[in-house]
């Protein structure tokens, strides 16, 4: 890299608290050399694909798409991989998904243009540029310089950093560019049809002062939060140490209709009053929230503990219910079981038959360091009475 303005740029993504995930098919490659070669990058870059081949890309996306270089390449590109930024980064960074496709000068004449596709998106914005370049005017290694310096000031754009340096396209290769802004309530929106995976609610620092990636979530409906649910999250933190403390709503209930965008806006005023940071999923199975947040340390009480092993919650499939859990294990989360009454008994973790394989992904939370046996279905029910 010899152009001090890239290089001044990319250290000023580097010192930004964006977080990055790119997926790059068909060019753009100097980009990640770029990246990677300035120090900070590990502040940034959460993790680079490139789905090169035409299999590589169609396994990446589900699905045969009718092109493979083209605005919607990129849009699906850029959705995948913020959700994917979204599961690595440390709760409360700014993510950025990146979605690249381009068809570019190869080793025989193309009939087509040469071009390419860009996607940025944010929690906020999506913002899309395409630009078609003067065909036989620049090698391959050229048109993929130029792409990845088009690619750089898009990213810049996303982090909100100013970048003065000129990508050296010609007066004829004006990129076409559009752009989506989202608000809160669509946002919000988008996570109920499953478009995004979460959204997270900072409302405390306690969620900034850790340097570990992993996650301690405590799940729940929240309705409402009490006393006991903040406890039960602090007394988890402590014992399993460094980690970004959280609690976990999801708008998506295996049992009730999903909850409104009303619904969650009214429930994370609790956690704001609380001074308390709320994730807001779209995952009621633990199994897909092993998936959602890898590495993390769920919270759970051992009423929850005991619909995880029980078979009857699996079709009555012991082997599935293993299968699910061993599932868990290999996304490394662990489980961290406080005491609760179940069925009338005042239970632990010590209280259940667990498999022996999977005995090392549940902690247990001593009685002793917290107990609780008020529920926030019994603060309706007093609350009903008054």
């Amino acid at each position: 890299m010899t152009d001090r303005g890239i290089r001044a740029v990319i250290e000023a993504i580097h010192s930004s608290p964006t977080q990055i995930v790119l997926y790059l098919s068909g060019g753009a490659s100097q980009i990640v050399g770029w990246l990677l070669s300035v120090p900070g990058a590990s502040n940034t870059v959460l993790e680079v694909v490139v789905p090169y081949s035409r299999m590589s890309l169609i396994q990446l996306l589900g699905k045969v798409p009718s092109q493979f270089t083209n605005r919607q390449m990129a849009e699906e590109m850029a959705l995948m991989a913020y959700n994917r930024a979204l599961k690595l980064s440390r709760p409360g960074s700014p993510v950025l998904g990146v979605g690249f496709t381009g068809s570019l000068a190869t080793s025989y004449a193309k009939h087509g243009d040469h071009r390419f596709h860009i996607a940025t998106r944010t929690a906020d914005r999506l913002l899309m540029s395409s630009v078609t370049l003067c065909k036989g005017l620049r090698n391959r290694e050229q048109e993929d310089t130029i792409s990845s310096q088009v690619l750089l000031k898009m990213l810049a754009n996303a982090s909100k950093i100013s970048a003065t340096f000129s990508p050296g396209l010609t007066e004829s290769e004006v990129p076409e560019e559009c752009e989506k802004h989202f608000d809160e309530d669509q946002e919000l929106e988008q996570l109920i049809r499953g478009d995004i995976c979460f959204k997270i609610y900072t409302f405390s620092n306690d969620i900034h002062s850790s340097t570990t990636e992993r996650k301690i979530i405590l799940p729940g409906s929240f309705n409402p939060l009490h006393e006991g649910h903040v406890k039960l999250l602090e007394v988890a933190t402590s014992i399993c140490g460094d980690g970004h403390p959280c609690f976990e709503l999801s708008a998506i209930n295996a049992d009730k209709p999903p909850l409104t965008v009303s619904q969650i806006k009214e429930r994370v005023k609790q956690f704001e009053k609380f001074g308390k940071s709320v994730i807001i999923s779209n995952q009621p199975y633990f199994y897909k929230k092993a998936e959602v947040f890898p590495g993390s340390a769920f919270v759970i009480g051992a009423d929850t503990m005991a619909r995880l092993i029980d078979t009857k919650y699996y079709g009555g499939d012991y082997e599935r219910m293993f299968e699910v859990l061993s599932g868990c294990k290999r996304t490394g989360c662990i489980f961290l079981v406080g005491g609760r009454n179940v069925d009338g008994v005042f239970k632990v973790l010590e209280d259940f038959d667990i498999p022996e394989e999977l005995k090392d992904i549940f902690i247990s939370i001593p009685a002793e360091s917290f107990r609780l046996d008020i529920s926030s279905t019994e603060i309706r029910r007093r609350e009903l009475k008054l």
